[in-house]
């Protein structure tokens, strides 16, 4: 993390550097923001539960983004977040741009950033065919076109706005802008690192050359394994130094002795957090499911492959099944912090 005025500033700054250079693991948990999962309960609920996973002993807090189902704003949970916590990271995963105006966010995260403590990843998206990608473009009244560009020239603008420079004009692929007002927030170290999230071979390139960490969350260990070797590479290639790569991977997790494995639970997830049947949403995304052993062995698996920082979604209907779910995922935490170097074996993860 960047240099800040307070020492958990300088803490988060040194975990963050382990996690990506060294064989220190670090685990995370989505807030489950969504209106569906509080079901009667009030915004004090929130709190409750990022104090009970900072207690509990996790080392990131993340919420994601979006316009297509209800559910509390992202840069404003964080803002609530930051004096509700003290010690663990707060982050997107993840946030799109496109949904906001850039110089507005840059002080927006800039804000967050001050209120945290230097507390705060980005991780950014520019979304992806389907539900979640163009229709959001369409609500936002920005071309779905050259989507990664202006993704790429977002972040670009944002870290000139952190630098205190205060450049007055911007040039970008896409983004052209005049007369910027010397009013955006400065932040130590030129601001949050920005991580981005995909997998596809130029999200790969790009990530090596651009951004400060990966966030995917691809099936197959195998797949993440050579995934990370890519943006490495890339990273190498641009003269980057080794580490400037924080690897992290964004997983669905669901603790349960079921019969089936968890199958129904993990379907009723798919269809209500994405709209989708849970053979369309594991041929995309990771999904570990099953019995305290069997979720540390799978989750070991992409460790083993690189990945330095967990970022668990808890696949749980309801706020109390979220409770129960984030204290049985906490018992897991000292085997999933123990990396073993070595590669992975070529098998497919097994999910639910």
């Amino acid at each position: 993390m960047d240099d800040d005025v307070t020492g958990n500033a300088a803490e988060g700054k040194a975990a963050e550097g382990n996690a990506a250079e060294g064989n220190d693991v670090h685990v995370g948990v989505l807030v489950p923001t969504g209106t569906a999962q509080l079901g009667g309960a009030g915004p004090a609920a929130l709190m409750d539960f990022a104090a009970a996973a900072q207690d509990l002993g996790f080392d990131s807090l993340w919420v994601n983004d979006t316009l297509l189902s209800a559910r509390v704003e992202a840069l404003t949970m964080l803002a609530a977040l930051a004096p509700a916590t003290d010690r663990v990271l707060l982050g997107t995963a993840a946030l799109l741009p496109v949904l906001r105006q850039p110089v507005q966010a840059a002080q927006a995260l800039a804000s967050i950033q001050l209120l945290s403590g230097g507390r705060l990843v980005v991780t950014v998206g520019a979304g992806f065919p389907g539900r979640f990608g163009q229709p959001l473009y369409e609500l936002s009244g920005v071309p779905w076109a050259r989507r990664f560009a202006r993704l790429d020239d977002t972040v670009a603008l944002w870290r000139e706005l952190w630098s205190g420079q205060n450049p007055g004009s911007f040039r970008g692929q896409v983004l052209s802008l005049d007369q910027i007002p010397p009013g955006v927030l400065a932040c130590p170290g030129g601001g949050p690192p920005v991580w981005l999230g995909g997998g596809a071979p130029a999200a790969l390139d790009r990530t090596g050359r651009l951004y400060d960490g990966w966030l995917p969350y691809p099936p197959d260990p195998a797949d993440y394994r050579s995934g990370l070797d890519r943006v490495q590479s890339s990273a190498a290639a641009a003269g980057r130094p080794a580490g400037a790569v924080t690897p992290a991977l964004f997983v669905s997790v669901l603790i349960t002795e079921a019969a089936d494995g968890g199958r129904q639970a993990m379907s009723d997830y798919a269809a209500a957090s994405y709209g989708l049947s849970l053979e369309a949403l594991q041929a995309i995304q990771a999904l570990v499911a099953g019995p305290p052993q069997d979720v540390a062995r799978h989750l070991g698996r992409y460790r083993d492959a690189g990945a330095r920082h967990l970022v668990c979604r808890i696949a749980a209907a309801g706020l109390p099944q979220q409770h129960e779910q984030l204290a049985r995922l906490a018992g897991l935490l000292p085997a999933l912090r123990r990396a073993r170097p070595g590669s992975p074996s070529g098998t497919l993860l097994r999910t639910v």
